[in-house]
């Protein structure tokens, strides 16, 4: 967004100009050596298994995920009303009197909260509060939109109509009408309502009538049209939805129609001949979003320069929390290498675009290095963005800190407390991808599954502690003995995992980031996986001026902080060595239940838990 108050923080590269660690996140590794290879991608298209397909059970997400659906969800619908933000929505329909309150692309952040509302139901069904608050209020939005479809309570309310569109590049009408679309298409989906959904596409069928080849050549300063457009697509079935999407996309940075936005805004040329990452992060994100799912539907285009500026971001510009965008100017990537810790910006939208682009990139391809960066994201520089309670939020999230940097509850420019919401409410989601004949299981986490594959279905139950312990066990219920594939993703961060099928062992290869075993599954068959997690030095890129000297401590997907709270008060006067052995305790009492590191001089605790005490410094990277 462009309005915003918080900043962000840096990752840390590794010396094989990878800008991450040694030894840490091995997965980096496979980046340099890493090509898109087009009959590979488009041979190995993944589709997700659906939320309601899925069950989580006891263990570490479904913990923050009952948070998500108790307190975060309502914790957001409170602040749009006592914001004004859904008042606006009242007001345009005609229910109560009043203007237009806040900033001028509010609208959006109540689409945002709906869609992870929606993602809730689909796995909550019997939740009836939650399910009648988004009648009511889908009620009144289908009341405030204009006869043609409009609804953009800002100049609605303003009575400034005839500026609508008049400001593609500033103003975020199509990006409120995006995330309208993605709440409508994701309300329908969990509920089989069209209520919101047919306001969703009455707006898209005005966008379509105004913009287009044939038609106004413009596109909007925030990208977020084009993703929604696409899903509308699959919804509805009309490609005529895909297809402005794909116009959209092909449209940035080419000024032969059009006065450009520059490269702030992706708009100073064509995606096609970019080859780094470059201005506002989360829009850059979100473009690749788009890029991603243009390619989904066969046009192999963007795949080149795709290759391109995700080295560019994982190799150079992207935390070890996989936070991106260093800096508070502009919300924006830095050169290579420009990764300050204190300084950082890495806002929390923009974690979550990263990990929506790497989910589509390993849709696209089954390439598990993909997901290891939704890993690396979600668990890190994505969960920090919100309290352990579920109502407060960083906006910016940095890796150092001098006791002064902390969440709050809202924010005036408040995109990302409810994407938080939305995020994690889809989560289940990011489990489990197939293949006709193929299952991958991308993440660990203790969950029942019913899957479609090789013309069947199996349940799929996972029993792991992860991300404290990695030793999953995988049991396989085929509704009748079938013949297919299991693949399961071997963290870039692991070294030497075992495996068993069955009660044998089974040193099958690592293909492209995971192990597959190809049998005639029956009843009771189980797979045993073991990934070790001992304590991981980190040490940067050296291009990296931030980190020099420094080390920063892993364990598993999960980066280790030290707080003065749990270091007698001080954390600048820390030293870590290269020899030390650390070990390592649960505390179930300590930040809902945390494995902390500890050695002769210091003690660690998850990155995405800080701020949840005392007041006090914070540190990743410490002085050797």
């Amino acid at each position: 967004m462009n309005a915003k108050t918080p900043r962000r923080q840096g990752r840390t590269p590794r010396k094989f100009g990878c800008g991450f660690l040694l030894g840490a996140f091995p997965w980096l590794l496979g980046v340099l050596a890493f090509t898109f290879i087009p009959n590979v991608a488009m041979a190995q298209k993944l589709q997700p298994v659906g939320l309601k397909n899925i069950t989580l059970n006891d263990g570490f997400w479904k913990s923050k995920l009952d948070v998500n659906r108790t307190v975060t969800v309502w914790h957001n619908f409170k602040m749009c009303e006592e914001t004004g933000r859904i008042a606006n929505f009242k007001r345009a329909a005609g229910v109560e009197p009043g203007p237009f309150q806040g900033i001028f692309f509010n609208d959006s952040d109540v689409y945002k909260v709906i869609e992870g509302a929606s993602y809730i139901l689909a796995q909550h069904p019997d939740d009836a509060k939650l399910d009648k608050y988004l009648d009511d209020l889908i009620a009144v939005m289908a009341n405030a939109q204009r006869p043609d479809g409009y609804l953009y309570t800002f100049y609605q309310l303003r009575n400034e109509l005839d500026q609508r569109f008049s400001n593609m590049k500033d103003n975020h009408e199509l990006y409120c009408a995006g995330h309208l679309i993605e709440a409508g298409v994701a309300h329908f989906n969990a509920t089989g309502k069209r209520t919101l959904l047919d306001v969703g596409i009455k707006y898209a069928n005005l966008i379509d009538s105004e913009f287009g080849l044939d038609k106004r050549h413009d596109v909007c300063g925030h990208e977020e049209i084009e993703l929604a457009l696409f899903k509308l697509a699959d919804a509805t079935g009309e490609e005529k939805y895909a297809k402005l999407a794909t116009y959209f996309v092909r449209q940035r940075g080419r000024d032969d129609k059009r006065k450009l936005f520059g490269p702030y805004h992706q708009d100073h040329k064509p995606l096609e001949q970019c080859d780094q990452v470059v201005g506002h992060a989360v829009r850059q994100m979100y473009f690749l979003c788009g890029a991603a799912d243009v390619t989904a539907r066969g046009d192999r285009t963007y795949i080149p320069a795709m290759d391109k500026l995700w080295q560019d971001m994982v190799e150079r510009k992207m935390y070890v929390t996989g936070g991106v965008g260093a800096k508070h100017e502009g919300e924006a990537f830095g050169t290579a290498y420009e990764l300050p810790n204190d300084t950082a910006y890495a806002e929390t939208c923009a974690g979550i675009g990263n990990a929506l682009w790497n989910e589509r990139l390993n849709l696209l391809t089954g390439d598990g290095k993909y997901e290891d960066v939704v890993e690396q994201a979600s668990f890190n520089g994505i969960l920090s963005g919100v309290s352990l309670a579920g109502d407060r939020f960083f906006y910016v999230n940095p890796l150092a800190s001098e006791g002064k940097h902390h969440r709050v509850p809202w924010f005036d420019c408040a995109c990302c407390p409810p994407n938080v919401l939305r995020f994690f409410a889809s989560l289940p989601a990011r489990i489990y991808a197939t293949t006709s004949s193929d299952i991958y299981i991308n993440n660990y986490t203790a969950s029942d599954a019913t899957i479609s594959v090789a013309g069947g279905t199996v349940k799929l139950t996972q029993e792991t502690n992860y991300p404290w312990d990695g030793k999953v066990t995988v049991k396989v219920e085929p509704a009748s003995v079938s013949e297919f594939t299991i693949r399961l993703r071997i963290p870039r961060w692991c070294n030497n995992p075992e495996v068993h099928v069955s009660g044998e062992a089974s040193p099958a290869a690592n293909e492209r980031g995971y192990v597959a075993f190809k049998r005639k599954w029956m009843s009771g068959d189980t797979i045993t996986l073991d990934l070790p997690m001992p304590v991981r030095r980190m040490a940067s890129d050296p291009r990296i001026k931030a980190n020099a000297g420094r080390l920063a401590l892993a364990r598993g997907p999960l980066v280790y902080c030290v707080e003065a709270t749990d270091n007698g008060g001080s954390v600048p006067s820390l030293k870590i060595s290269r020899d030390e052995q650390y070990t390592t305790e649960h505390r179930d009492q300590v930040l809902g239940g945390v494995m902390m590191i500890k050695g002769k001089s210091l003690t660690a605790i998850p990155y995405y838990a800080w701020d949840n005490r005392d007041p006090g410094a914070m540190a990743v990277w410490i002085s050797e």
